[in-house]
C-alpha cells in the first residue's frame, strides 16, 4: 500500500482500532449514533410513506431491476393493519437511502471493517417488523445467499426505529463467523436456513443486538443470526446494506440486483480478485419479492 493511500485511509477512519478488533473477534459490532436525528428522520419519512401506500395493496407490488416486486408484505397484512416487511433496493427510489448506503458514515465504517483496499455495495433492503406483525427470520448465514471469491463481507443493519430487547431484535451467535458454513439446502431446495440439528447444536446461546434509532449493528457475513416476530406496540425497522471487499468477486446472481450494486464506497479499486477457501452449494433465487418466501418454503426460480 502506498504512503499516500495509507494516509487517505487513516484520515477517513470513523471508528477506533479496538472496535475493529472487537468486530473481528466477536463477528459483530454495534456502534451508537452513527446517523444524526435529522438523517434518521429523512429515512423514517420515506418509509412511513411506503407503509401508507401498502394499505392499498393485498399482494407485493412495484418492480425492481430484475422484474420482481420491490415491496413485500407479510401474510397478516391488511389495510387496517399494515405489515410491510421488505423494501428491495430503496436506494433506487429514495435520495436519503441512496446517500446512507453510498456516502454516509455507515458506508465508511463498513469499509473499515471489510479492510483491505476498498469496499463495494453489494445490495440493500429494508426489513421491517411493524407492531404486532408475524415476520420472523430463521437461523442463517448471509454468505450462503451472497457467496463471493472471499468472505470479507459486512452486513450493516441501521436501526431506523428504536430496537429493543422485546420488539424482534437481531439475535446472533458470537464468534460463529469463525466456524463452518452450514448448508442452507433442505433436500433439493434452498430454504435459506440451517437445519434443525444445526440450530439445536449451535444456536442455543444467542445475544440480542439493539439500540436507539441511528445506531448500526455491523455483522460478519458468516455469523449465525435470526430474529423473532414483533409482539409489541413499537415498530422495528432496519435498513440493511451489504458491503464486500473490492477484490471479492460475486458468485451467482445478486439476490437483489440494483443500479448501485458494485459501487465503490470506500478506498480504491485494485483491479484484482482475491480468493479464499470456502466450499458451498450456490443458492437458488426466489421467485417472490424477498428471501422470506424461501424460508417459508415457497416457489423458487430454478426449482
Amino acid at each position: 500500500m502506498s504512503l499516500w493511500l495509507d494516509y487517505i485511509l487513516t484520515e477517513s477512519l470513523v471508528i477506533e482500532q479496538w472496535q475493529i478488533d472487537q468486530y473481528h473477534e466477536r463477528g459483530f459490532l454495534v456502534v451508537d449514533n452513527v446517523l444524526s436525528e435529522l438523517e434518521v428522520a429523512a429515512l423514517q419519512a420515506d418509509f412511513d410513506a411506503w407503509v401508507e401506500d401498502s394499505r392499498h395493496y393485498a399482494e407485493p407490488w412495484g418492480e425492481t431491476l430484475d422484474g420482481r416486486a420491490r415491496f413485500d408484505i407479510e401474510s397478516d397484512h391488511r389495510s387496517d393493519h399494515p405489515s410491510l416487511r421488505r423494501v428491495a433496493s430503496p436506494t433506487e427510489i429514495s435520495a436519503a437511502f441512496k446517500h446512507t448506503a453510498l456516502a454516509s458514515k455507515v458506508a465508511h465504517i463498513a469499509g473499515q471493517l471489510v479492510g483491505h483496499r476498498g469496499a463495494r455495495l453489494h445490495h440493500s433492503k429494508i426489513n421491517s417488523k411493524l407492531p404486532h406483525t408475524a415476520t420472523q427470520v430463521k437461523w442463517h448465514q448471509d454468505f450462503l445467499f451472497t457467496p463471493h471469491s472471499n468472505d470479507d463481507l459486512v452486513t450493516s443493519l441501521l436501526m431506523i426505529s428504536d430496537v429493543t430487547p422485546d420488539n424482534g431484535p437481531l439475535h446472533v451467535i458470537p464468534r460463529s463467523h469463525k466456524g463452518p458454513l452450514f448448508s442452507h439446502w433442505h433436500g433439493e431446495r434452498f430454504m435459506g436456513s440451517v437445519s434443525a440439528q444445526v440450530e439445536q447444536e449451535h444456536c442455543q446461546a444467542p445475544v440480542a443486538s439493539y439500540g436507539k434509532a441511528g445506531s448500526v449493528c455491523f455483522m460478519h457475513t458468516r455469523l449465525l443470526h435470526a430474529s423473532s416476530p414483533n409482539e409489541t406496540e413499537f415498530p422495528r425497522t432496519l435498513f440493511i446494506s451489504v458491503y464486500a471487499a473490492e477484490d471479492a468477486l460475486p458468485y451467482g446472481d445478486n439476490p437483489l440486483p440494483s443500479i448501485h450494486s458494485g459501487t465503490l464506497v470506500w478506498g480504491t479499486d485494485s483491479g484484482e480478485i482475491r480468493s479464499t477457501a470456502n466450499q458451498l452449494k450456490l443458492p437458488q433465487k426466489p421467485k417472490g419479492a424477498s428471501f422470506f418466501v424461501q424460508q417459508a418454503g415457497k416457489d423458487l426460480i430454478g426449482a
